[in-house]
């Protein structure tokens, strides 16, 4: 039994919680409860964990062996107790603050008893011996997922695609040693993400000595979770990966956009895809008082904490909307700041449908604080800007065309040059309308990076740069004729009209007319149908009056 297999058969058990009144919103938060318990067991059972995290009485074998109104009463009972740390005479059993962590405010919904036991019996038919060989954890993340891609449930925007933070994470490539930060952790994907490359380049951590496993374990890595029952997810998520963290664990509770943020340590790195939306209340739910520009634009303002939380020479790549890119205002002020004081070296430009939010427009800028010659520097920093289009001329992504690992490989091939500080040398288009970039400013080497990537692209096309998926952009060019904007596109869209062959202005505008005129009448007709025959009445004599037709329609 595979773990897709595993994950689409507690998937399943949503029918048993939906009749107990479980909505799916709720169905991930009340299964992992369960869930978590089970799992716990099963990692003790294989050696895994040295020692049972949960205290006696609220292991598996106190439920599995019981049925009817007790076992749902005992498993009330062992919520509560993991709750609060205390059991019902109120003497202490809970010690492991990340347990009482994931358990804070803990209760289960369910009603029924017989459900209670579908569950378990369920849970207890799994073949756990196959799970364990592809990890718990990532059983774990594939039930996330697909909660994410539930959109009844809305938890996509806690989620983000599995290949896009793979790619993400080998292009920064994160080292053993290194802090790293998420301020919009969700359930935890690219600190788990991040920690997998560092352990499958270390051996599992037993390449490093004990001093530096234990920095690994506890202090690597940090993430900020506003809301508490994703961060409940997050932190199961990280124990099943064998994360620990502090006290509070990996993943904080707290507003990285309020006082929790601003305490933050600066890092190594930071990867991050911030919620999107303005903030609710506007800028008074952004109560840093240490950003520059004031916004009520959460992203603008994330972005601002994350290039001002790495260290010198830290890098990051943050996950934002397109209106971050061309928002006037506060929104160029950020961006010439963000040029100023790093290096944004590189933008890519990501495909719609890939995230929860139907046509939500994203990319991902990659930045490194200061410059290669002085860490430090805080002015000028950017001098050539990479992008590539990953969006023009691609599929509708969803869930009959998935976006995969494949559809990344490309960027990931000519992105890897940047890795090292090498000067890059930058060619020149042989044709097209496209900016010519100077060869001089700060390159990226390995091989130098060059103009030109002509995946996906329809094979009658010509391979010129005016096709090529990778450009280089001066930051001479973004700010003379971009005005600070960095909405860079040039690619033809296959499926877009063509301005040479559309008609005359007066004959588009004419049948927009006829149109409206058309619509019109037939509002008309259906106001007199509802009787609404004097508001329209009155409607028709203002419109008179605006079109200068005196007497009226």
């Amino acid at each position: 039994m595979t773990n897709n297999d595993i994950v689409q058969k507690l998937w399943n058990l949503c029918d048993v919680l939906r009749d107990d009144g479980i909505n799916y919103s709720d169905y991930v938060t009340e299964l992992v409860l369960l869930l978590f318990i089970k799992m716990e067991f099963e990692n003790t059972e294989a050696g895994l964990l040295n020692k049972h995290k949960l205290p006696a009485g609220c292991r598996w074998g106190d439920l599995n062996a019981k049925s009817g109104l007790n076992l749902l009463n005992d498993y009330k009972r062992i919520l509560l107790t993991l709750s609060t740390g205390k059991d019902l005479d109120n003497n202490p059993v809970v010690t492991d603050p990340l347990i009482l962590a994931i358990y804070n405010d803990a209760q289960t919904r369910l009603r029924e008893p017989r459900h209670l036991e579908q569950l378990i019996k369920t849970l207890d038919g799994i073949d756990w011996f196959s799970a364990q060989k592809d990890g718990l954890g990532d059983l774990y993340e594939g039930l996330l997922e697909k909660n994410a891609n539930e959109t009844k449930s809305g938890a996509g925007q806690y989620f983000t695609p599995r290949a896009l933070i793979d790619s993400i994470v080998r292009c920064i490539k994160p080292q053993a040693g290194e802090t790293l930060q998420d301020p919009a952790a969700g359930t935890a994907g690219f600190l788990i993400a991040a920690d997998r490359y560092i352990k499958d380049a270390t051996d599992d951590l037993h390449d490093l000595n004990q001093k530096q496993k234990t920095f690994q374990l506890n202090n690597a890595f940090i993430g900020v979770e506003l809301v508490p029952s994703t961060r409940r997810l997050a932190l199961m998520n990280c124990l099943l990966h064998g994360m620990e963290g502090d006290s509070e664990g990996v993943v904080h509770l707290g507003n990285a956009l309020g006082d929790v943020g601003k305490n933050l340590p600066k890092v190594d790195v930071v990867l991050a895809n911030p919620p999107f939306g303005t903030a609710k209340g506007g800028e008074a739910s952004i109560t840093r008082d240490d950003l520059t520009y004031k916004t009520s634009n959460k992203q603008l303002a994330f972005l601002q904490h994350i290039y001002r939380t790495l260290k010198p020479g830290g890098r990051a790549a943050v996950v934002l909307p397109d209106n971050v890119l061309f928002e006037a205002g506060q929104g160029s002020d950020i961006r010439r700041d963000l040029m100023d004081k790093c290096n944004l070296h590189s933008i890519l430009r990501l495909p719609t449908g890939i995230f929860y939010a139907a046509g939500v427009k994203t990319n991902v800028l990659f930045f490194t604080k200061g410059t290669s010659q002085n860490p430090k520097q805080e002015e000028g920093c950017t001098k050539n800007v990479w992008v590539y289009d990953l969006r023009t001329n691609m599929p509708n992504f969803g869930k009959r065309t998935p976006f995969g690992e494949q559809h990344l490989k490309p960027f990931e091939a000519v992105f890897a040059p940047a890795l090292t500080g090498k000067t890059a040398k930058i060619t020149s288009p042989k044709s097209g309308t496209a900016p010519t970039p100077s060869p001089e400013g700060e390159g990226w080497g390995e091989g130098a990076r060059t103009q030109g990537e002509w995946s996906f692209m329809n094979q009658e096309a010509d391979f010129n740069l005016e096709n090529s998926r990778w450009r280089v952009f001066t930051r001479d060019y973004i700010r003379d004729t971009k005005n600070d904007s960095l909405d860079i596109s040039w690619l033809k869209d296959n499926d877009s009209v063509d301005a040479a062959s559309l008609p005359e202005p007066e004959v588009l505008a004419a049948e927009a007319m006829s149109e409206l005129t058309e619509a019109l009448r037939e509002l008309d007709g259906l106001m007199a149908a509802l009787g609404a025959g004097d508001q329209a009445k009155v409607q028709k004599d203002l419109l008179a009056e605006v079109l200068g037709l005196g007497d009226g329609l």
